[in-house]
């Protein structure tokens, strides 16, 4: 099987953090977003991984090597492909389009789950999706009384259905999508200015292509800084003690409320972190008390309280009382 992971966006819900870093590559509870996003699929599939496939902006060769190492990490092949004009969810599948072969799984890179099952691959497709109270602002699947998919809605304002789609999909023929993908483009056919993927789907069913849903047990949202804070929370959650603190850490009249990860290099002075707070490589907080936040590397952070932030790379803040969303190479004092 292969993985497709279109991540070209650019994130404007969550900057000022993704002015200089790609939102995949934003770190949640130490670790990228698409890092965890490609670990949590391979270890519901029930086929090897051949390839991971990376579609992005220019983020850079440093970007690129570490999502290489990340799919050679997992035992599969890595590769970059560009989507260099946001044209919709179907432009973006078809920019690798020379992966589009076999059994596929496309994951959009701004969501996290956790699911108890190993993926179906005798089915045409399977899409993923959560139930929800309130489906409005997603895109949901209609199914019928034997439990196939019948239709999709983009944020519907009337309800048919709550079942959001949260983005991530598995195809039994990647060739098969392909050539529905190209059928968009060659006819040029837009939504709202765009290629959608549903369209390409639509056009599948039509063919006789059986699409069922696939429910996760926890959907996490990655879309803005609110979001963030409170994905970082459930994985430090369910991660526990293997979240990890470095062996390296200096504690000064200080002390880690766990569950937190906490990166190498890290000083605490007279400062109580937790619980639910991720700190990168490299920091330095003094006086401060920190819970359910992010904090990410080389960041010095003094006379603080935070709650329900959110703090860049290469920040100085020294405050009081706050949830603050802070970008890289900040200061506020």
């Amino acid at each position: 099987m292969k993985i497709i992971v279109p991540m070209a966006g650019a994130g404007k819900r969550l900057r000022p953090h993704t002015l200089l870093t790609p939102k995949p590559l934003l770190p949640i509870a130490g670790k990228p977003i698409v890092e965890r996003l490609v670990e949590d699929i391979v270890a519901v599939s029930a086929q090897k991984v051949e390839e991971i496939a990376y579609v992005t902006g220019r983020f850079g060769t440093e970007a690129e090597q570490h999502l290489l190492a990340v799919a050679e990490r997992l035992g599969a092949r890595g590769s970059i492909h560009y989507q260099d004009e946001p044209l919709g969810t179907a432009h973006a599948i078809r920019c690798a389009a020379e992966v589009l072969d076999g059994p596929v799984t496309v994951a959009f890179a701004d969501t996290l789950f956790r699911a108890d099952f190993v993926l179906d691959t005798h089915r045409d497709g399977v899409l993923w999706v959560q139930k929800i109270e309130d489906p409005r602002a997603f895109g949901v699947v209609i199914v019928d009384e034997q439990g196939a998919i019948t239709e999709f809605r983009e944020k519907p304002q009337e309800f048919v259905s709550d079942l959001a789609m949260i983005g991530i999909y598995y195809f039994r023929d990647g060739a098969w999508l392909r050539r529905e993908l190209d059928y968009l483009i060659a006819h040029n056919i837009r939504n709202q200015g765009e290629y959608q993927l549903p369209d390409a789907l639509r056009n599948m069913m039509k063919q006789g292509a059986k699409f069922v849903p696939g429910a996760v047990d926890l959907w996490m949202d990655c879309g803005n800084k609110e979001a963030m804070v409170d994905t970082n929370t459930s994985v430090l959650n369910y991660l526990g003690d293997r979240a990890g603190v470095s062996e390296d850490l200096q504690l000064v009249n200080s002390r880690v409320i766990a569950p937190c990860y906490i990166g190498r290099n890290v000083k605490l002075v007279n400062t109580t972190i937790g619980p639910c707070v991720s700190v990168g490589d490299g920091c330095s907080l003094e006086h401060c008390e920190v819970a359910h936040s992010i904090i990410q590397h080389n960041t010095k952070i003094r006379d603080a309280r935070l709650h329900r932030s959110m703090i860049g790379s290469f920040v100085e803040f020294t405050g009081g009382a706050t949830s603050l969303s802070l970008g890289d190479y900040s200061t506020l004092k």
